[in-house]
């Protein structure tokens, strides 16, 4: 948690994986983050997987360090203080559609004094208003038709599914560049934006932007499988005598110098050069064009040094390595977790269940990062927010309790 925007609020209304996590980002460095739900949760106050207690672990880290208000979304009560709400505050975050009650224009129109200068982010499935999500949009960019062993045969074999939601992700971090954006020029201008971030946009862009559009119109084809080789440049798995199975990259000179080291092939490598009439010194374009017979000649060298040796050889060469783990195993490792400054403690998770918790990814040296925010409870800012956003009294918050139309916290 740092405090660079402390003097900001932002209204979320958010569900699933994108959305939030842009609001995520804003509060994690010290941004005021209210999350606005439907007073039972939104559609993914209950994703799994879920504790004993019946509280989403996900939900609970995608909203560290946000406020939370309940109102009944489905009442048109309801909908009219969310609006107020976002109207008040000025900045919006959602993944609602563009044409709902929480619509660019309906919230400008109640901005105070009708100033034009709200500046709402929304994220959509694809720019046309189709629905998708990250696992669909993905099956349209191609990348899971170029994942798998090199060996299967192309016109049979099945796509391979990433099973982290990366283009969610990465739509969330955009979101929250792009809000950021906005309101930077807002400052200089006055001017409110609509900004509107379609998931679909962010896959089938970055892929465009990786090189990767260009490269398929001209080879005129699709890129071939490569199992766990990296694609232009030398890399792949690797396992040591001893079973323990690694991951290798040579993308610069030293690192190719090191490796050659570590796995001690100076002089199977000269006679391999030889036979090929190539220098593998060259760059990327030699390896990776050889990197079958290259892959073979440092297995074999892995094949004689169990891993506490090769990993021993290939810190002291400087190489770029490592060892595969199970994500369990990840979860409680000492250099990634426990000893890492990037994790912090957050007491009284609503889950009632005690985990590291992550700090801003971005490190600030001169400042003090302070521990992770909990995440809230369902409705537990909401006779705060009614209160400080909306100047609503304390008998008229009562009343729309009563009503049903506001919810309190839900922590018991």
């Amino acid at each position: 948690m740092y405090k660079l925007l402390n003097d900001l609020s932002i209204i979320e209304v958010s569900s699933f994986v994108a959305s939030p996590t842009a609001g995520l980002y804003c509060a994690q460095m010290g941004a005021e983050v209210i999350r606005v739900d439907h007073k039972a949760g939104g559609l993914d106050y209950h994703r799994y997987m879920l504790t004993k207690e019946g509280r989403s672990l996900s939900w609970e880290n995608l909203n560290r360090a946000k406020k939370s208000v309940a109102l009944d979304l489905r009442s048109a009560e309801g909908r009219e203080l969310c609006v107020e709400l976002a109207a008040k505050t000025g900045q919006l975050i959602t993944n609602l559609p563009e044409q709902s009650f929480l619509a660019h224009d309906a919230i400008t129109a109640k901005r105070p004094d009708g100033a034009p200068d709200l500046v709402s982010a929304r994220v959509m499935g694809w720019h046309d208003g189709r629905q998708a999500m990250d696992f669909t949009v993905n099956a349209a960019s191609g990348y899971p038709l170029m994942t798998g062993p090199e060996d299967w045969d192309p016109a049979s074999a099945p796509p391979v599914n990433q099973i982290m939601p990366a283009w969610d992700f990465i739509t969330g971090a955009y979101t929250a560049f792009a809000l950021m954006a906005a309101m930077r020029n807002r400052d200089a201008t006055g001017k409110g934006y609509e900004l509107r971030i379609p998931l679909g946009d962010v896959a089938i862009g970055t892929m465009a932007n990786a090189g990767a559009m260009a490269e398929m119109l001209y080879r005129g084809a699709d890129r071939e499988r490569l199992g766990n080789a990296i694609w232009g440049a030398f890399g792949t798995d690797f396992k040591s005598r001893d079973g323990v199975r690694f991951m290798v990259a040579a993308l610069t000179a030293k690192q190719w110098g090191g490796l050659v080291d570590a796995f001690g092939v100076a002089e199977p490598m000269a006679a391999l050069e030889a036979e090929l009439g190539v220098r593998f010194a060259d760059g990327d374009e030699p390896r990776f064009e050889n990197r079958s017979a290259l892959f073979a000649l440092f297995q074999s060298a892995a094949d004689t040094m169990d891993w506490a040796d090769l990993e021993a050889r290939m810190a002291k060469a400087g190489t770029t390595y490592e060892r595969y783990r199970t994500m369990h195993e990840a979860a409680q490792d000492p250099a990634l977790v426990g000893d890492n400054p990037l994790f912090g403690t957050s007491p009284e998770n609503p889950s009632g269940f005690d985990y590291p918790a992550t700090r801003s990814f971005a490190n600030i040296p001169s400042e003090t990062p302070g521990d992770p925010a909990r995440a809230p409870y369902l409705g537990e800012h909401s006779e705060e927010v009614m209160a400080e956003r909306l100047g609503l009294s304390s008998g008229v918050i009562g009343k729309l309790v009563d009503a049903g139309t506001l919810a309190l916290s839900d922590k018991e």
